[in-house]
């Protein structure tokens, strides 16, 4: 360089005073002792052939970071490479921070904002009050009580013309039940493998079918109902020869219905099931008080209509309402067998309605005892001299727990006596639908998990004939 500091060209810099052109400063200005005021502009560095610096890679490794370099507006850098987001970016984050989708590091920013800014304080808890009032997904199955109080508001705001008997309803409510798991099952379904299960006196008995056979099943056995009522028989010409000299048992129809070649097959058995119980409801329903035995007019009087049909079941009868309540019961155990082999949830009837099922059971026990004790399968009669002269017999108290439970007297040696509290020998104890179950033989009388007090082969007497009581 010259003393003066003329700029030297391909070094980039220029000395103070240094004029553009290589002369001295002084000389433009015609004043050769003075500075020049303005230097010449610097050569680019492109152009000067020295290596050019490698430029700083910034750390992307979240959202964070990412809203935060140097060059976006919206972010600030402060010291110890820490950054801090722009008021407004925060403020846009806070709908996403009252749904919990921020990421980490995000929603330590704005919480750590949160507590410094009363406006966007106030906007958060309005925006988490809003979230919640969202809906968590529920599920798409109905409310299993929502038919019941459906009607319940229909029929007071306009009561029938013909109301469904009281003893009628929990047949009605229970093939409801199941037209409603039918309609919710898939094609395929109704094919699935079902085992029918009872007690043959002595021990468990089987049978397995289908979905679709278990329909078929019960619209055979339904159709004794239906010819005492004078309705279509289901069977159709496949009854011809299905009992013996006693009549037609529900296990002949079956039989003879399973083998019928029109037997409908998979879905198409839903709906000639479905007709023939609104049909038998409807029936009763139009007839009125023909239930049986006992039965009153609205207003307190009794009832005098013709005298009520009554089924057969092939070696036994029982008087109509009695029938629907015993069809109600199967109906429900059928459709928990259904309901396991689609894996279908289904709950217990009613309480009201399981109350009238185990009634049933517990006056048919004393009948059932004295048919297994002529089979000898049950223990003799040990003071049928008394109930002969009209004293009542020895009794076992039947307590059943739960919501549709109570106390039964059930006499032990004669169907026909009275039970009675002075001669009680033995005290069961069982939960409603554990006894329901049981007289479905769907549990083995050894098996049944029971409070026991008093005469064991009693109470060994009563558990087999409950036991006994079912049938395919």
């Amino acid at each position: 360089m010259s003393g003066a500091g003329p700029y030297e060209e391909g070094d980039g810099h220029f000395e103070e005073g240094g004029g553009g052109d290589g002369k001295n400063g002084n000389e433009e200005h015609g004043d050769p002792g003075r500075s020049p005021r303005i230097p010449m502009p610097r050569v680019s560095v492109e152009d000067s052939g020295l290596p050019l610096p490698t430029p700083e890679q910034p750390d992307k490794s979240s959202a964070i970071t990412q809203l935060a370099e140097p060059t976006e507006p919206s972010a600030r850098p402060e010291s110890k490479g820490r950054t801090v987001l722009e008021h407004h970016v925060l403020k846009s984050l806070l709908g996403a921070w009252a749904l919990a989708a921020c990421s980490a590091e995000e929603t330590a920013a704005v919480e750590e904002h949160l507590g410094e800014c009363g406006g966007c304080a106030e906007e958060a808890l309005r925006l988490r009050d809003a979230v919640g009032l969202l809906h968590r997904p529920e599920s798409l199955d109905l409310d299993p009580g929502l038919r019941t109080r459906v009607l319940a508001s229909c029929l007071q705001r306009r009561p029938p013309r013909f109301p469904v008997p009281d003893w009628a309803a929990p047949y009605d409510a229970e093939t409801a039940r199941l037209d409603a798991l039918l309609q919710d099952i898939g094609d395929s379904e109704w094919d699935a493998p079902v085992r029918l299960r009872w007690f043959d006196g002595e021990d468990a008995a089987s049978r397995r079918t289908t979905v679709a056979g278990v329909i078929a099943h019960l619209t055979s056995v339904d159709g004794l109902i239906a010819v005492a009522l004078g309705l279509d028989d289901p069977l159709g010409d496949a009854a011809d020869g299905t009992g013996d000299g006693a009549g037609p048992t529900p296990e002949a129809r079956t039989e003879a219905y399973w083998r019928s070649a029109h037997l409908p097959r998979a879905g198409s058995v839903r709906m000639p099931w479905r007709e023939q119980t609104h049909a038998l409801v409807r029936t009763v329903s139009v007839a009125g008080g023909v239930g049986g035995a006992g039965e009153t007019d609205t207003d307190g009087s009794d009832a005098t209509p013709d005298a009520p049909p009554a089924v057969s079941y092939g070696d036994f009868e029982l008087p109509l309402r009695d029938a629907l309540l015993d069809r109600a019961f199967e109906c429900w155990i059928h459709a928990e067998d259904i309901a396991e082999a689609v894996d279908y949830p289904y709950e217990p009837p009613a309480p009201r309605h399981l109350r009238g099922m185990i009634d049933l059971a517990a006056r048919m026990l004393p009948g059932m005892l004295a048919v297994r004790r002529r089979a000898g399968l049950a223990s003799p009669a040990r003071t049928r001299h008394l109930v002969a002269a009209g004293r009542p017999g020895r009794s076992l108290r039947l307590e059943i727990e739960g919501l549709a439970g109570g106390e039964w007297l059930i006499p032990l040696d004669s169907p026909g006596a009275v039970g009675s509290a002075e001669h009680e020998v033995a005290h069961v104890a069982l939960d409603g639908v554990e006894f329901c179950r049981l007289a479905a033989g769907h549990i083995a009388p050894r098996e049944a998990a029971v409070g026991q007090v008093g005469d064991r082969e009693a109470i060994r007497d009563v558990l087999y004939a409950a036991a006994s009581l079912s049938r395919m």
